[in-house]
């Protein structure tokens, strides 16, 4: 999918990634969620590379981007070691300073780009997400029952990576169909993709390895931004579905309220999945928010 967008690999500390690049205008990149790639934006991508130049890339461990092998602190699978590749892939194509639009596990790695190299972030936009550290911190059982995938990935291997790696394709539609629509807004070819990357070798040790860094390494690096007062300062907007679980469980703009220095934001009427749901709301939001002249307060 998206092969109208020219494909690229970029190679950073042994680490191959998978990118596309396509359009015209500043720099977008867009960073997708679990369990999918860089095929979840195809019905928001074309429209969008009218106006921004898109950088999209499949995460370490996802899509056609290489698996790292795990290591006893997680930390080849953290979010900040992931927005590192980010910024690699984007000075490999020739940006410094760039805008974020990003989903799920893409939007984690998006909030540690933030804290990590704001000179280089010009605006973000994070898709149904509240701040990692909050959602472990207000777990109840409502959010335990719905995002089960959370608290079994990170169980100690082999088990979660046996299970997985024994059907990926069920694992894939168990995820992404026990949320609000089911599997209807997902395009075939779009889920099809899904599952063949569910199934490349090493793809189910690199996604228990990713939600085991989330929940250790992910929260030290978080803890310690909170300790020190450090507030992202990016302009924040945060999205979120009105029939999703994170809606559902968290006051989102509050956290990121506690989080961020220049936030807003609002529910779009849709569930998790934004951009396969709800594409031209998504695509209206991308084009108010990101003005390419634009540095004031959101």
């Amino acid at each position: 999918m998206l092969t109208e967008f020219a494909s690229h690999t970029v190679l950073r500390d042994g680490v191959v990634l998978h990118t596309r690049m396509g359009g015209e205008g500043p720099p977008l990149l867009l960073l997708h969620g679990h369990p999918q790639t860089m095929a979840m934006w195809h019905r928001v991508a074309p429209t969008l590379a009218a106006h921004f130049t898109l950088v999209l890339m499949d995460l370490r461990g996802y899509g056609d981007s290489a698996r790292p092998a795990p290591d006893p602190s997680h930390a080849d699978h953290s979010k900040r070691e992931m927005a590192r590749d980010a910024m690699a892939v984007m000075a490999h194509h020739g940006f410094h300073r760039f805008d974020v639009l990003a989903h799920d596990r893409g939007a984690r790695v998006a909030h540690r780009l933030g804290a990590d190299h704001p000179d280089a972030v010009r605006r973000l936009m994070l898709l149904d997400i509240a701040p990692t550290l909050a959602m472990y911190q207000q777990t109840g059982e409502a959010f335990a029952r719905a995002y089960w995938h959370w608290f079994f990935l990170i169980q100690p291997p082999p088990l979660p990576e046996a299970l997985i790696a024994s059907d990926p394709a069920r694992y894939v539609r168990s995820v992404m169909g026990g949320r609000h629509a089911g599997l209807a807004p997902f395009d075939a070819a779009a889920l099809a993709e899904y599952e063949r990357c569910a199934a490349l070798p090493g793809t189910a040790t690199s996604v228990c390895e990713d939600y085991r860094a989330s929940a250790t390494i992910d929260l030290d690096h978080d803890r310690a931004d909170v300790a020190a007062g450090r507030l992202l300062q990016t302009p924040l907007r945060v999205l979120w579905g009105e029939h999703g679980t994170v809606a559902r469980c968290f006051d989102v703009l509050a956290l990121w309220r506690e989080r961020a220095a220049r936030v807003n934001g609002h529910s779009l009427p849709c569930g998790h999945y934004i951009a396969e749901e709800a594409p031209e709301r998504l695509i209206a939001e991308v084009l108010s928010f990101f003005q390419p002249h634009s540095e004031e307060q959101p």
